[in-house]
């Protein structure tokens, strides 16, 4: 799936926008990350044309996200659906258990120790460990993971997306985000557009895929999103065109 060239953008649709991947360039550490200007000024326009029915669907936390954005202030879901805040700017939040995760931390100090190549980056409500930098450890990466969510306990499960595997509350994603936002105003009666690179965008893939949505992978690999856009310039160009002719 997703081999079409996406329909027309249409400033009466909602959208969801992943952010790293999608609308900027991954870089090799989280922090590295600049969110450039002309990217400010699309997000701005398209949220002022859409009536607002804009946000941004990230696996940072919003602490992490906001700064980036400067001034520019629309809903924005943080940690794949853990911390939302709305249209409204209230701030909804899945919290896990606080002694699981200081239990995970403390049984991977020793790991992290061992190989410096592998970076822990604590966001609050999960917790990712990252291999961008040592990629010949991401099977053990994956698998470390996998048991530490099963020997918490806690009702925790693994993500993983390029290069990372991020412990997290289970049964909330970029779905369930998507789902939350689609039941309230601006964006409750449009059509639903998710845009994503990574595995955990698949979540916000098949949600609006349910809700006859335009679901649009950037990049390669494989996806249940219906149409594919090549690369980030490539998404930010489509989001632009939405605005054509638009003051």
């Amino acid at each position: 799936m997703g081999r079409n060239v996406p329909p027309a953008a249409c400033v009466d649709w909602a959208y969801f926008l992943d952010v790293d991947g999608t609308l900027i360039d991954i870089a090799d550490t989280p922090d590295a990350v600049r969110v450039d200007t002309a990217l400010l000024e699309l997000i701005g326009r398209l949220h002022s044309a859409s009536g607002g029915a804009v946000a941004l669907v990230s696996g940072r936390a919003l602490s992490d996200l906001q700064p980036r954005l400067g001034a520019l202030r629309l809903p924005l879901a943080g940690q794949h659906g853990l911390e939302r805040r709305d249209a409204a700017g209230r701030l909804w939040i899945h919290a896990a258990p606080p002694a699981a995760k200081c239990a995970i931390m403390e049984a991977l100090a020793p790991v992290l120790a061992r190989h410096p190549g592998l970076l822990l980056e604590d966001k609050g409500l999960t917790l990712a460990l990252h291999y961008r930098q040592a990629p010949q450890l991401a099977a053990y990466a994956q698998h470390l993971m996998r048991g530490l969510a099963a020997a918490a306990g806690a009702g925790l499960e693994v993500q993983f997306g390029k290069r990372v595997a991020e412990l997290k509350p289970a049964g909330i994603d970029k779905g369930t985000a998507v789902a939350e936002y689609l039941a309230e105003s601006p964006f409750r009666g449009r059509r639903p557009v998710f845009i994503g690179d990574d595995l955990n965008d698949e979540h916000g893939f098949a949600e609006v895929n349910k809700l006859d949505g335009v679901s649009i992978k950037v990049g390669k690999g494989r996806s249940c999103a219906l149409f594919r856009l090549r690369d980030v310039a490539a998404a930010r160009r489509w989001l632009g065109d939405a605005m054509k002719g638009k003051p």
